[in-house]
């Protein structure tokens, strides 16, 4: 790029920045450049070898030379050493609180044994005094034959401590006798709609309740502290900035907005986060939006989430036909549909992003059906609605996306995690159509990549290397469960960067590389398009950067 170019694009992007005065460093008052990369500049074939931030903000991406042309005695100078640079990782769904609580939480993600279940709760009691909740927990019972986990296996270890402890994907849950007793569930307990209460031969609940009947213990389980929330906060700020992600998508409750609004008006964000409320809840929202906007580049909302149904692995998610190993069963609905479409029209015609949970292939029909008839009554606009999970989809539907403008919010990370047992669930030929991403992209849909954390790991890295291999955790299938849905390392960076900022409406800020946009950058060592598929996990996160400053540095 000539000089002349350069100063003009930096006099635009500095006399631009929101009246801020330029840092101290090179011409144009650049802070910082990256130089020697492979910079990804968030969109399919966008590339180039070096970036330059100044103050907050993106001042000129281009070769080396030219960049390195910017820098002055101040200005800080990276050597990428022919790593990857790209726009910082956004994690399009989370759960963030509840990944910070979990990081202090009882860890039963890996406990391979009904003994080491019960073993690690035990030891974990042990830690803490009489009477606390033990809860987050995270245990997958396929690690042990896929035998519900019952009551009776934990309560000896944890006689004076409730125990409420939640399957990895959070939608079922396994209660000791003290939390049963203490949230009222017996045998007596009538069932829920939209929920499971397991019970034993005899009508006595063993402890697993699913989806909306978690409600019946979640209701007596201790509120946290604000001292926790914020703690719980700050530890999953610091956790995912060191894997290069700088924004999340927050997929709760206003609690939780709250929390995140609290931090923000202490200047104590270091994530970026857009932070969806509950879909019930969305005249509440539109009234929040007409007294307050809709946030700033810290915090913003806007959002509704809601839910057609549960998950695979709790056999509570929605098909059209009966789970291969369980006839008798289709999944169930958590919510009525004309509930979902009542909610969906008021919340669109309030102007507000609509965001719902659906994973099996009715579920994603039904709410499918929603948007469009939401969409025709409401009339033309730009809504983006979107269908979180979007697991398990029919044939019929995989195009609705593309021609409905409905994005496919998806976690990459839960194909490697449930190719190793979801075939027995649903049979190889609904497989076909299980994480369907080259079928999405093919049709013209867009994508937009996440983690769902805490039900599997913020650690865009692994998303990349399952998107781009579907090759299982066990090691099973190193070619890759449904190797046709495989799409290329590009494609999957795109969906956690544009495709994601796409997802919340703020692809004029993040999510790209180009002068004015903030400077939200992750630094990686080595080049991973260039990088053998199988070793993808083996990168590292080399510094992750937020509006210019540096959050994480490895060591």
């Amino acid at each position: 790029m000539r000089a002349s170019v350069l100063g003009a694009v930096l006099s635009i992007v500095v006399a631009g920045a929101c009246g801020r005065a330029p840092a101290a460093g090179g011409r144009g008052g650049v802070s910082l450049v990256i130089v020697d990369a492979r910079v990804f500049l968030g969109e399919k074939g966008r590339w180039a070898e070096a970036v330059a931030v100044a103050g907050d903000r993106i001042a000129a991406v281009g070769s080396s030379r030219d960049i390195r042309a910017l820098a002055g005695p101040a200005t800080r100078v990276v050597d990428a050493r022919g790593g990857l640079v790209a726009p910082g990782f956004i994690d399009a769904h989370i759960h963030f609180l509840d990944g910070g609580m979990r990081l202090a939480s009882v860890q039963l993600r890996d406990a391979a044994t009904r003994e080491e279940l019960a073993r690690r709760l035990g030891a974990f009691a042990r830690t803490l005094p009489k009477g606390t909740w033990i809860i987050g927990g995270d245990w997958d019972h396929s690690l042990w034959g896929g035998e519900l986990p019952r009551r009776d296996w934990i309560d000896a270890v944890t006689p004076d401590h409730p125990v409420w402890v939640t399957r990895l994907d959070g939608h079922m849950a396994l209660a000791n006798s003290a939390a049963l007793a203490a949230a009222g569930v017996t045998r007596r307990t009538a069932d829920v709609a939209g929920g499971t209460i397991v019970r034993d031969a005899a009508g006595q609940p063993t402890g697993v309740l699913k989806d909306n009947a978690m409600a019946l213990v979640d209701r007596v389980v201790p509120a946290p502290t604000v001292e926790q929330q914020d703690r719980a906060l700050a530890a999953a700020m610091d956790f995912v900035a060191r894997q290069g992600v700088t924004s999340v998508h927050n997929l709760g409750t206003f609690a939780e907005l709250e929390v995140f609004d609290r931090a923000a008006r202490a200047g104590k964000l270091t994530t970026r986060i857009y932070a969806a409320v509950e879909l019930a809840a969305w005249e509440r929202l539109r009234d929040r939006v007409a007294a307050r906007g809709r946030g700033d580049a810290w915090l913003a909302w806007g959002a509704l989430k809601g839910f057609v149904d549960g998950s695979l692995g709790s056999h509570t998610a929605a098909f059209l036909e009966p789970y291969a190993d369980a006839p008798a069963d289709r999944g169930l609905l958590v919510n009525a549909p004309e509930d979902l479409y009542r909610w969906t029209s008021g919340a669109d015609h309030a102007g507000l992003q609509v965001i719902v949970h659906a994973i099996g292939d009715r579920a994603i029909r039904l709410q499918l059906d929603v948007f469009e008839r939401v969409a025709r009554e409401n009339g033309p606009r730009d809504r983006r609605f979107r269908i979180e999970h979007a697991q398990h989809i029919a044939a019929a539907d995989i195009p609705r996306f593309a021609g409905l403008a409905v994005i496919a919010s998806m976690q990459p990370y839960h194909c490697i995690d449930d190719g190793r047992w979801a075939e027995q669930a649903i049979g190889p030929e609904r497989a076909r159509g299980t994480y369907a991403f080259r079928s999405l992209l093919d049709a013209g849909a867009r994508l937009a990549f996440g983690s769902d954390w805490s039900v599997a790991p913020p650690t865009p890295i692994e998303g990349i290397y399952a998107a781009v291999t579907r090759a299982t955790l066990d090691g099973k299938r190193p070619g890759g469960w449904v190797p046709e849905q495989k799409i290329t390392v590009e494609e999957a960076l795109a969906a956690y960067t544009s495709g994601a900022a796409y997802a919340a409406f703020q692809e004029d800020r993040v999510g790209t590389l180009a002068p004015g946009k903030l400077a939200d950058l992750v630094v990686i060592d080595r080049d991973l398009t260039a990088v053998a598929p199988e070793r993808l996990r083996e990168a590292r996160v080399v510094m992750t950067i937020i509006g210019g400053r540096v959050v994480y540095q490895a060591r």
